[in-house]
């Protein structure tokens, strides 16, 4: 069969390459793709961005399905476009993604079917933004409501911070139509895990648990990113907490949505923050809702799947998936972002990648990033490369990953040397 996978980045690679592993598949096309997809074996890249002519392509190759990687698409109506046209494709419609496009949206909805989360208020004046977060006092996080690449949200530690932010998204337009308007809530505490399943509708199969690191730095410092390393299963997700998240969080997600008529199918991952205590009764928030699959999460939970995923995704879309296991592999994965220089602010582009550690069976280097010119793969966004790798335990998926990463170079690259830190043995973190 032929598969395509709608996306750029590190998250499409490894979502292409896992398909791509299955004897059932001739070919995954990737659309657009990057300068990894375009190396790799039974992996084609596809210059289609335009969805009615991804629907063209889609009926002309016989694709058997199609699935979306990041949220733009999502946003621009493409599961909704695809499904107009008679074609199987996984990720929610339109409306139902607006729980990623739209935060307020997502926070209303929390709201309305009682699902944990932090204390908010929305605001299109900047004057009012204001007086709320003098109000409330800092920490405070700000955020533009729409969709910001990864870069809307500002935890504020200090009132001038916040009220910064507010002249910056709302005065100054830094994120455009996304900025229109801003939420305002509460700075919770505690420790962030990402909870991804899937859904058809109606049935839920969660995937493995993870957990990223949003600060560009070791140790939690400095300015949040997109992610810059990310690793699984996530021990802070005990079996106690996962049947907490599903039954709190996942399930009236499901059913809020079906009960608004908008039965949501596709990833839905909720950022949720786990505060102190006992499992049982610690407190649990739902931070943000993704309509799609986290980067980085992506790469370490695709290199721990063992089964075929194609047969997952059919039955995902024949709204089977109560049917639906994924063999998981009991190793830890661990993925480490390797970003451009002056990332996240500016990332400095063009940079020729001159070194790639070999990939292996345990640890390969997946693309996010990158294109192929002339011959050479350079660089083309903030979040270059992520090396993921496997091993029997964190420390040894670490030290896979690390080396690797001394085998890759790029001029400015940038990393943090403590991805997956809050994982090891506390004596050893």
């Amino acid at each position: 069969m032929k598969l395509l996978v709608v996306g750029s980045g590190g998250r499409e690679h490894a979502l292409a390459w896992r398909l791509a592993q299955s004897a059932r598949v001739q070919t995954v096309y990737v659309a657009p793709g990057n300068g990894g997809t375009a190396r790799a074996e039974r992996i084609e890249n596809l210059a289609i961005t335009d969805i009615q002519e991804l629907i063209a392509f889609v009926k002309q190759e016989k694709i058997a399905f199609t699935v979306v990687g990041p949220e733009a698409p999502l946003a621009a109506g493409i599961v909704d476009a695809f499904r107009a046209a008679g074609l199987k494709i996984f990720g929610p419609t339109q409306a139902a993604a607006q729980l990623e496009s739209s935060k307020d949206y997502a926070k209303a909805f929390m709201v309305r079917h009682n699902i944990p989360t932090a204390a908010y208020a929305t605001f299109t004046d900047p004057e009012a933004a204001k007086d709320y977060i003098r109000q409330q006092g800092a920490p405070i996080v700000v955020k533009a409501d729409g969709l910001a690449a990864g870069k809307g949200v500002i935890v504020a530690t200090t009132l001038e911070e916040a009220l910064g932010a507010i002249d910056d998204i709302l005065g100054d337009g830094r994120f455009g139509a996304a900025g229109a308007r801003v939420v305002v809530e509460e700075c919770l505490t505690g420790e962030e895990a990402s909870f991804i399943v899937m859904c058809d509708g109606k049935n839920v199969l969660p995937m493995a648990t993870s957990q990223d690191h949003k600060r560009l730095k070791d140790g939690d410092q400095g300015p949040n990113t997109g992610g810059m390393g990310a690793y699984s299963p996530a021990p802070i997700v005990s079996p106690t907490l996962h049947n907490r998240i599903m039954r709190e969080v996942i399930h009236p997600t499901m059913q809020g949505m079906a009960k608004e008529g908008l039965p949501y199918s596709g990833f839905l991952y909720a950022g949720v923050m786990i505060d102190d205590g006992p499992d049982a009764t610690r407190p649990i928030k739902v931070l943000e809702f993704n309509c799609r699959m986290g980067d980085p999460e992506t790469q370490p939970i695709m290199m721990r799947i063992k089964s075929d995923l194609t047969e997952t995704f059919e039955l995902a879309l024949a709204g089977k998936l109560d049917e639906a296991t994924i063999e998981w592999d009991r190793r830890t994965a661990i993925g480490v972002v390797l970003a451009a220089a002056n990332y996240p602010e500016e990332p400095r582009t063009g940079d020729a990648i001159t070194q790639f550690a070999k990939d292996t069976d345990e640890c390969i280097t997946f693309h996010a990033g990158t294109q192929m010119k002339e011959g050479t793969v350079v660089t083309t966004g903030g979040r270059v490369l992520c090396v993921t790798a496997m091993a029997d335990s964190i420390r040894r998926a670490q030290e896979a990953a690390y080396e690797a990463i001394s085998q890759t170079h790029f001029d400015g690259k940038q990393f943090r040397t403590d991805i997956g830190w809050r994982a090891l043995p506390s004596s050893e973190s």
